[in-house]
């Protein structure tokens, strides 16, 4: 019995100890294991330095607005390269040629023209203002063919009723054709006009078609490139090219070479049209090819 009693107080003792021993904690982990230490301590550092902050963000801000002007860079390049090579394609294919050319795909079009927007911005002097400004001094009444008209800038800043032509419309109020064989009458209109636009290879025909469309004593106005009129660097001669605009049954009113970048050619429809047919020799105008930039 003593012995019992003796086994029972030392459990007693034994336990009493277990029970005063203290725990060893195991060390606490991070909940967010996504954030290393450096980086908590960078965080840290930025709340407290709110100067630190700022230039971090502005780093990143600059990184991405840095990133963007690249992107845009790299889209104005792809664009002007497709501008350039639509362009040389209108300048060395017929009128028919490029008619079907944009109606298999109209895109086309209007990646040419906001190319074609593109190059007009860095002339001083637009060529079709100085025609909307003539149109303004003369009659209202005086109807208008416009071939070639682009985004019909022409019809949208004269009150005359213009007639508006190009290759490919987008606009109720512009005739797609082909600019030799338009749909409007003969002797039907006062003024035609080409801004620009004598692009294809069979031009003569386009300017063969204003005559047909023209009224007697009709103004013809042409605007192009100065350079396609420059004999000393392959383009043609200008006297060359008027004389076949006059043998059709036109005469030159008035040349203007004032512009440092086009050529303005003002012509009117003889009022008696000779019924014998001249042989014309029409020159052979260059392709205004545009520059990578």
């Amino acid at each position: 019995m003593e012995e019992a009693k003796s086994r029972k107080r030392k459990r007693s003792k034994h336990h009493s100890k277990s029970q005063s021993r203290p725990k060893k904690n195991k060390p606490l982990q991070s909940c967010d294991k996504s954030k290393p230490q450096n980086y908590a301590a960078q965080e840290n550092a930025e709340h407290e330095n709110p100067v630190l902050a700022a230039a971090s963000s502005s780093s990143s801000a600059s990184k991405r607005s840095k990133s963007a002007s690249f992107l845009e860079k790299m889209r104005a390049k792809l664009s002007g390269g497709h501008f350039r090579m639509i362009n040389e394609k209108l300048y060395t294919c017929t009128g028919e040629e490029a008619h079907n050319y944009f109606k298999e795909d109209p895109s086309l079009f209007d990646m040419y023209h906001a190319g074609y927007q593109e190059q007009m911005s860095h002339w001083p002097e637009q060529p079709i203002n100085v025609i909307v400004n003539w149109l303004k001094g003369h009659s209202p009444a005086l109807i208008v063919a416009d071939f070639g008209c682009g985004d019909a800038c022409l019809a949208k800043n004269v009150n005359n009723k213009v007639f508006s032509f190009d290759l490919v419309s987008n606009n109720p109020s512009v005739v797609a054709c082909d600019m030799s064989n338009t749909p409007l009458g003969a002797s039907s209109v006062d003024v035609a006009v080409f801004c620009l636009s004598l692009m294809g290879t069979n031009y003569p025909s386009y300017i063969q078609e204003a005559h047909r469309v023209l009224k007697p004593s009709g103004w013809l106005l042409i605007a192009e490139v100065k350079s396609r009129f420059d004999p000393n660097n392959g383009g043609a001669d200008p006297k060359r090219f008027s004389k076949a605009i006059s043998n059709l049954g036109f005469a030159l009113t008035l040349k203007d070479c004032s512009n440092k970048m086009f050529i303005l050619l003002y012509f009117q429809k003889k009022e008696n049209q000779s019924s014998e047919r001249k042989e014309i020799h029409w020159p052979e105008l260059k392709p205004c090819l545009y520059k990578r930039r």
